[in-house]
């Protein structure tokens, strides 16, 4: 008798070394590949060149996907399964899980800055908009406001594309794949290499301008801790989209709630305030171990972890 039913989405893959080398490969390679614009116009490179270098490494991760899918020609359908682009067996959680996220990660980013500044690591001027009157010369509260809730309900969507190329790769493919290791390993590990994934900007300024090297380890630390909230979010849910919306809204409003929160007189230290700093790590690290303890055992339990793929 053939079973209709579809097959629960595999949250524990064990990786063949050849996938991951291809994998890994194509996204770092393609990363420093999509860098070189940015690089050959430094040191003052203008922002198209970082938009071409932005679009073609959230990218290389995708490509790395596809390419090992086609080397492995495995069942489409189960491929997309295994992968998170559905919605895994509950649908209805993974929804709500993605709702939820869109309207929490703004609150966390806040609560960062808030923390931040109480610290005295992230000066603000709430009352004079100095920091966000550079970039629109005499806006009210009124209008800060305005493209504050702009960037919180619209820009998800908006950078969820390139959101996406990264997600499909990093918490969509390869965390199962890590997951043999133990969540907890594989979550560590899959931060630490979309830390050093990011290089290419980290090394040119872009999140930590003049320190050179240190900034890799320091950005790898930052996505540890967010990417480590993604996993999760993805392992309980058994699909990419609250990840990708997760990634999404980080990149989407963070830049707009940093504008309309700073100080033009008193710039923040990117190492030790807001997000990528040290007072983001300890608050994206407090949520993943929230969300650990709040399921554990869900991310493995009940998936059919030694499941052979399906082909139909």
């Amino acid at each position: 008798m053939t079973n209709l039913e579809s097959p629960p989405p595999r949250q524990v893959i064990p990786a063949r070394p050849a996938d991951l080398l291809v994998f890994l490969a194509i996204a770092f390679g393609g990363a420093w590949l999509a860098a070189i614009p940015l690089w050959s116009a430094l040191p003052n490179a203008p922002g198209s060149a970082l938009q071409t270098t932005l679009a073609g490494m959230q990218l290389s991760p995708a490509l790395g996907v596809l390419a090992v899918w086609l080397l492995r020609r495995d069942n489409a359908r189960a491929w997309a399964r295994d992968t998170g682009l559905t919605f895994g067996g509950r649908p209805g959680r993974a929804l709500g899980v993605t709702a939820l996220t869109w309207l929490a990660v703004p609150v966390a980013v806040a609560v960062t800055i808030a923390i931040s500044a109480a610290a005295g690591l992230f000066p603000v001027d709430l009352a004079g908009l100095s920091g966000y009157r550079q970039v629109f010369p005499g806006a009210t509260h009124a209008f800060a406001a305005t493209g504050l809730a702009i960037a919180i309900v619209v820009y998800p969507v908006l950078y969820a594309i390139g959101a996406f190329g990264e997600e499909w790769g990093w918490r969509g493919w390869l965390l199962p794949r890590l997951m043999p290791l133990g969540r907890t390993k594989a979550l560590l590990l899959s931060g630490v290499i979309w830390g050093v994934w990011h290089a290419p900007l980290t090394l040119a300024g872009y999140h930590y301008p003049g320190l050179g090297w240190w900034g890799v380890p320091l950005f790898t630390a930052a996505c540890v801790a967010t990417g480590s909230v993604l996993g999760l979010l993805r392992l309980r849910t058994a699909s990419v989209w609250p990840a990708v919306i997760g990634h999404a809204a980080i990149n989407g409003t963070m830049p707009a709630l940093y504008l309309v929160a700073s100080d033009a007189r008193h710039p923040a230290d990117p190492v030790l305030g807001g997000v990528f700093g040290v007072v983001g790590w300890l608050v994206f690290g407090a949520i993943a171990l929230l969300l650990a303890r709040s399921s554990p055992g869900r991310s493995t339990a009940g998936m059919a972890a030694t499941r052979p793929a399906v082909r139909r």
